[in-house]
């Protein structure tokens, strides 16, 4: 893994010399290189371990997701803000399959740094809401389901804040 500054450090390079390349009649090579250059700037705004282990969680390889974000050594110097919030989005995820105490601690952090999606918000939030109900605090669990009730705004997670309300009433 490259630092995020040495992705933009790559990025100019391989755009000079793209320009460099157009200046001495090889165009081709040029644009190919300027084109090139997209990469590590898309892979600074989007970590690349973070990003195998997003395909590792669709197919439900834990495991795996684990194995790739244990590749990023320190989250706070290599990752942007928006990055650090979907580092600890997935371990939270990771986590609460067994630890819920530990997700918890996790998707607040996650929450606090931001989240670009807000699909991804409304699923840490009903997270949160579970451990909150878990532990006995009725309101704050109804405040994170209302919060993650608007933020669904493709109704992806109806039914499971359904059930999650119909649990609350049982309490």
């Amino acid at each position: 893994m490259f630092h995020r500054n040495l992705k933009l450090v790559l990025a100019a390079v391989i755009i000079a010399l793209g320009i460099w390349q157009i200046i001495d009649s090889n165009i081709g090579n040029g644009i190919f290189l300027i084109l090139l250059s997209a990469i590590p700037l898309f892979l600074y705004f989007k970590n690349e371990f973070i990003l195998l282990a997003f395909l590792k969680l669709r197919k439900q390889d834990f495991e795996g997701a684990t194995k790739w974000l244990n590749y990023i050594k320190q989250p706070e110097t290599a990752l942007v803000q928006k990055q650090q919030g979907y580092y600890n989005y997935l371990h939270g995820i990771m986590a609460s399959q067994n630890n819920m105490m530990q997700a918890e601690k996790y998707f607040k952090k996650a929450i606090a740094l931001g989240l670009s999606m807000d699909m991804d918000l409304a699923v840490a939030k009903l997270n949160l809401a579970g451990v909150a109900m878990s532990r006995r605090r009725k309101l704050e669990a109804t405040n994170l389901l209302q919060e993650a009730k608007k933020l669904d705004k493709q109704g992806m997670l109806k039914d499971q804040i359904k059930m999650m309300k119909d649990q609350m009433k049982k309490m």
